[in-house]
C-alpha cells in the first residue's frame, strides 16, 4: 500500500503543468517535479534536501524566513493559502520573475508546504512591451485613433492625447463616436469617397481631408487608415493616423495663386539663371508676344532678345549691381526683337531672386509701343488743342475761365515735378565721385518718379480729349476678373508707401466678365492709386468683390484723409480738388475720366467718405456688355 501511494503521488506530481516544489517546516526541499527541474535547471537528486533559498536571489533570503514564519502562523490559525510575486534563481545564476502559490498541509503532525510555481518571464516581457507601446502612442505627435469595426457605425474606442490636442474635443466627445464629426457639414469631399470605399473593401488608404476643430477652425489633415484582422481574417479594427498638413496645403495654395498671377499677367515675365543667363521660365504673355516656345527660350539668354548683343556691357550695367547688392532693383528701357525679326520698345524691371537657393533674375517687361505712340500723338494733340482753346476762349467768358483754370493746373502740376527734375539734374552734375553713387541713384529715382507722374498727367489729358471728341471705342471680350485685379494690384504695389498693404479679395477666382477689360483696369487703377496717395504710411487698403448674373460690384476702402462733407458732391467734376488735398499732387481729372467710362459701359461709380477716417469707392458695372 505504501509503495502504491507513492506511485500515485509521483504520477500526480508529474502530471501537474506547473513547477511543484515541496518543502518541510525547516524550508528544506523534499520533492520537485520535472517541470520544476526545467524551470530551475536542477536535477531532482541534485537539489533534494537543500534549503529553499538556493532557488532565491540572495537579497530575498532574509525577508523569506520572516514571510514563511508569518505564513505558517497564519496557516495554523486560518488554514488558507497565500499567493505572491517573487523572483527565482536558476542554477546558471539567471534571475527570473515567477508567480508562487503556497499551499500548506500536514502529514503525521508535520507541516509541509507545496509551492506551485509559474515562470512569468514572457508574460512580464509582453506586459513591458505593451506598456512601452502605449507610452509611445501617447507620446506621438500624430493624432492616433482606433475604431471597432465589429460594432455598428465603426465607433472610436481609442485615441491618444495628440488627437485631443489637435481637434480641441474632450474624451467624452470623442469616445464611441464615428470619425465623421470632424468634417462637420463639409461632407462633399473627394477624399471621403475614397476613404469610405477603402473601409468597405478593407484596404489601406491615405487621403487629405478638410477637418474642423471644436471651435470651428479649419485644418487640413493627412489621414492614413489601415485595417486590423484577427487570426480568422476578420477585420476587427481600423487604425487611423492623423497628420496636420494645414501649413503645407496653404503653402501649395499660395504657390498656385502666385503661379496664376505669373501666367495670367498682361506683362511679359522672364526668369533666367544669374550665372549662365539662360532662361528658366517665361509666362504666357511673354511667349505670345516674343513668338518663341518655352523650349526654345530655355536655350537662349536675354541677349538673344536684344537688337545689340554685348554680354560684358549687359553684366556690368545690369546683373552685377544686383548680384553685389549695389542696387535692389533696376528699371530701364531697351528694344526687344521678336522671333519674326520685328522689334518693339520695352520697359524692364529687373530684380535678383532665388529659386531653390539658386540665384536667378526676374525680369518684368512692359511693352511701351502704345505709350511711345501716345506720347508722340499727345504732343501734337496738346499743341492742336491749345490753339483751339485759345481761339474758343477768346470768344466766350465761360471758356476763358476754363482755360485759365486749365493752364493754372497744368502750370502747377508740371512746374513742381519739372522743378524737382531740374534740381536733381543740377545736383547730379556735382556728384562725380564713385563713392557718391548712392546720392546719384537717389536723384535718378526722383527724376524717374517725376517723369512717370508727368506721363500719367499726359495720359489723362489724352483720355479727356478722346472722350470729348467721341473717338474712343470700347472693345468687349470675356476675361477673368482676377486677371484685371492682379494687374492693378501688381502695378499699385510699386507705389505703396512704407508699411501700406493692399488686402486682396479672396473670392474672385471663378468670376468672369464680358466687358472692356482695358477700361476696367484703367478705372480700377485710378481708384486704387487715389487710395494709396491719400492714405498715410502703415495703413491698409481693402478690395472687396461681389458678383451676380447682372452686376459686378467692386469696393475699394482706405483709411486715408477722407473727403470734407461740403466737397463730396463735386469730386467727379473735372479739375475739382477737395480743400484738404490742395497740397498733394493731382489734377482732379482721374475720377472724372473713370466715371465717364463706367457710365458709358452702363455702370455707376459712387463715393462714401468721412474726413480723417477714410473713403469707400464703389464701382458697379454690368457683368456682361450693356446694350
Amino acid at each position: 500500500m505504501l509503495r502504491q501511494d507513492q506511485e500515485i503521488f509521483n504520477i500526480l506530481l508529474e502530471t501537474v503543468s506547473e513547477a511543484v516544489i515541496i518543502v518541510d517546516e525547516k524550508q528544506r526541499i523534499m520533492e520537485i517535479n520535472k517541470v520544476a527541474e526545467g524551470v530551475f535547471e536542477y536535477d531532482k537528486e541534485e537539489i533534494k534536501g537543500k534549503p529553499l533559498t538556493i532557488l532565491m536571489p540572495s537579497n530575498y533570503h532574509e525577508k523569506h524566513q520572516e514571510y514563511v514564519e508569518n505564513f505558517i502562523e497564519e496557516y495554523q490559525q486560518r488554514k488558507m493559502g497565500k499567493t505572491t510575486d517573487v523572483y527565482g534563481l536558476k542554477k546558471s545564476g539567471e534571475i527570473i520573475p515567477i508567480e508562487v502559490a503556497l499551499n500548506p498541509f500536514k502529514i503525521y503532525d508535520k507541516i509541509y508546504v507545496m509551492a506551485l510555481i509559474k515562470d512569468v518571464s514572457k508574460q512580464k516581457e509582453s506586459e513591458l512591451d505593451l506598456m512601452l507601446r502605449s507610452k509611445a502612442l501617447e507620446s506621438a505627435s500624430n493624432g492616433i485613433l482606433i475604431t471597432d469595426a465589429l460594432r455598428p457605425d465603426n465607433p472610436i474606442i481609442y485615441y491618444n492625447s495628440a488627437f485631443l490636442e489637435l481637434t480641441g474635443y474632450s474624451k467624452e466627445e470623442v469616445l464611441n463616436k464615428n470619425c465623421r464629426f470632424l468634417q462637420g457639414e463639409d461632407r462633399d469631399q473627394k477624399g471621403l469617397d475614397k476613404l469610405r470605399e477603402a473601409i468597405k473593401q478593407g484596404e489601406n488608404c491615405l487621403v487629405t481631408l478638410r477637418n474642423y476643430k471644436k471651435d470651428g477652425t479649419l485644418f487640413w489633415n493627412d489621414l492614413y487608415v489601415t485595417p486590423i484582422r484577427n487570426e480568422r481574417g476578420t477585420i476587427t479594427n481600423f487604425i487611423g493616423i492623423q497628420n496636420d498638413v494645414t501649413e503645407r496645403v496653404r503653402a501649395e495654395e499660395e504657390r498656385s495663386h502666385l503661379a496664376t498671377i505669373f501666367n495670367e499677367s498682361l506683362n511679359e515675365i522672364y526668369v533666367f539663371d544669374a550665372n549662365t543667363l539662360k532662361f528658366i521660365n517665361a509666362n504666357r504673355g511673354a511667349l505670345k508676344n516674343i513668338g518663341y516656345t518655352l523650349s526654345e527660350l530655355k536655350t537662349m539668354t536675354p541677349l538673344d532678345l536684344k537688337v545689340v548683343k554685348n554680354e560684358k556691357q549687359f553684366r556690368t550695367r545690369f546683373t552685377e549691381p544686383l548680384i553685389h547688392k549695389v542696387e535692389e532693383r533696376l528699371e530701364f528701357e531697351t528694344t526687344h526683337k521678336r522671333k519674326d525679326g520685328s522689334t518693339y520698345p520695352v520697359n524692364v524691371h529687373l530684380q535678383l531672386s532665388h529659386l531653390n537657393e539658386r540665384p536667378v533674375f526676374v525680369a518684368i517687361i512692359v511693352d511701351i509701343s502704345e505709350q511711345k505712340e501716345y506720347t508722340t500723338k499727345l504732343e501734337k494733340k496738346v499743341e492742336e488743342r491749345t490753339e483751339q482753346l485759345q481761339m474758343a476762349l477768346s470768344k466766350e467768358k465761360e471758356l476763358n475761365e476754363l482755360k485759365t483754370k486749365f493752364l493754372s493746373l497744368v502750370s502747377h502740376e508740371f512746374k513742381t515735378p519739372l522743378s524737382g527734375i531740374s534740381t536733381s539734374v543740377m545736383l547730379l552734375e556735382k556728384y562725380k565721385r564713385t563713392e557718391e553713387q548712392d546720392r546719384r541713384n537717389r536723384h535718378l529715382a526722383i527724376i524717374r518718379d517725376k517723369v512717370q507722374y508727368l506721363n500719367t498727367i499726359l495720359n489723362d489729358f489724352l483720355s479727356i480729349e478722346r472722350l470729348e471728341s467721341g473717338t474712343i471705342y470700347y472693345k468687349f471680350n470675356e476675361f477673368k476678373l482676377s486677371k484685371v485685379i492682379n494687374e492693378v494690384v501688381y502695378n499699385a504695389n510699386m507705389s505703396l508707401k512704407e508699411g501700406q498693404n493692399i488686402n486682396y479679395p479672396s473670392n474672385i477666382n471663378e468670376m468672369n466678365m464680358f466687358q472692356d477689360e482695358r477700361i476696367m483696369e484703367l478705372a480700377l487703377t485710378n481708384i486704387v492709386q487715389n487710395a494709396i496717395k491719400y492714405s498715410a504710411e502703415h495703413s491698409k487698403i481693402d478690395i472687396r468683390v461681389s458678383q451676380d448674373d447682372t452686376f459686378t460690384v467692386i469696393e475699394v476702402e482706405d483709411q486715408g484723409i477722407g473727403i470734407p462733407e461740403k466737397d463730396i458732391n463735386n469730386v467727379f467734376s473735372r479739375y475739382f480738388r477737395a480743400e484738404n488735398t490742395l497740397n498733394i499732387q493731382g489734377t482732379g481729372i482721374g475720377l472724372n475720366i473713370a466715371q465717364t467710362h463706367i457710365e458709358n459701359l452702363g455702370g455707376t461709380i459712387t463715393i462714401a467718405s468721412e474726413e480723417h477716417k477714410g473713403t469707400i469707392v464703389t464701382l458697379k458695372i454690368p457683368t456682361t456688355k450693356h446694350d
